[in-house]
């Protein structure tokens, strides 16, 4: 019996899978909470996969 190949991972190769970035804007706030703001990866939008292509994985 043949062995199934798995399909490659869909990470992202922009951000290798780690979509969003809290980066701090260099202080706290009045309760002394640290102020961040989120950052998304533009290629995937956040979501650490690549989109799937029509042709690939497909089978004719």
């Amino acid at each position: 019996m043949t062995h199934r190949t798995t399909p490659p991972p869909r990470i992202c190769p922009d951000c290798d899978g780690q979509a969003s970035a809290a980066i701090t804007l260099g202080g706290r706030d009045r309760h002394g909470h640290l102020r961040t703001i989120t950052a998304h990866c533009p290629a995937c939008h956040g979501t650490g996969t690549r989109p799937l292509r029509a042709q690939e994985g497909a089978r004719a």
